[in-house]
């Protein structure tokens, strides 16, 4: 995935109301942007650290730009947009990266599913049935260790879709929890029980159920990324 038109970077100033965050460009211009991210950003940013953005000319948009990546207070790259996940998995997906998933004839994005009227990120069809797939991006990293974590902040909804997939895996469906970990410099992803027990307790019985727990680690760039490899998932 190339960032297209290429991103511009900055030096964040504040985030706040959860998606705004105002920026200095290089030049010295302030300008206050869209943060696509509806979680805590935690260990994410710091202020004064390097942002990179996309600038939209589009005369409908209030604002003039999108945050897209940040330099967290380890020196690490995160890609803070969360909609860029499902379209790396695709991308990934397509490209044979993710080898666990290779081989389907048919891909489907945001299906409907289960007994909580849930959208599946992707229902993958083989020959011998469906997968269903849902994609949560990782960005929660520690100092001194390279196990990221997720959630970054209490997720209800993502507790319910570990419920639907696991009601799914009962019922001999093949369900897979995917963690795209969009943070560079990681080699294991486990679940925040810290900030948020019930999803890692939900993981663990979903895990029991028969769920496919898998983590692909991004590299990550200004000019681009790409999901390159699989991680460790420690439950």
């Amino acid at each position: 995935m190339q960032f297209d038109p290429p991103l511009e970077e900055g030096r964040l100033l504040r985030r706040y109301k959860r998606f705004l965050a105002d920026i200095e460009t290089a030049s010295g211009e302030q300008l206050t942007i869209h943060c696509p991210n509806t979680g805590s950003m935690l260990n994410c940013m710091s202020e004064g650290c390097r942002v990179w953005f996309s600038r939209s000319n589009d005369p409908k948009r209030k604002l003039p730009g999108t945050w897209e990546l940040g330099e967290t207070p380890q020196g690490r790259l995160a890609c803070i947009n969360t909609a860029r996940a499902n379209a790396l998995v695709e991308e990934a997906l397509r490209g044979g990266v993710i080898g666990e998933l290779a081989g389907f004839t048919g891909l489907k994005r945001e299906v409907r599913f289960g007994e909580e009227n849930s959208r599946a990120d992707f229902r993958l069809d083989y020959a011998n049935g469906p997968a269903w797939v849902e994609v949560k991006s990782v960005t929660l990293g520690f100092p001194d260790t390279a196990v990221a974590a997720f959630p970054d902040a209490r997720t209800e909804r993502g507790a319910k879709h570990l419920r639907e997939l696991a009601n799914l895996a009962r019922q001999g469906v093949r369900a897979v929890q995917l963690y795209c970990v969009n943070l560079t410099g990681i080699e294991a992803v486990r679940a925040a029980a810290e900030i948020d027990p019930a999803y890692a307790a939900g993981l663990r019985e979903a895990r029991a159920a028969g769920v496919e727990v898998l983590a692909y680690g991004a590299e990550i760039t200004p000019q681009g990324m790409r999901l390159v490899r699989r991680l460790e998932v420690l439950l």
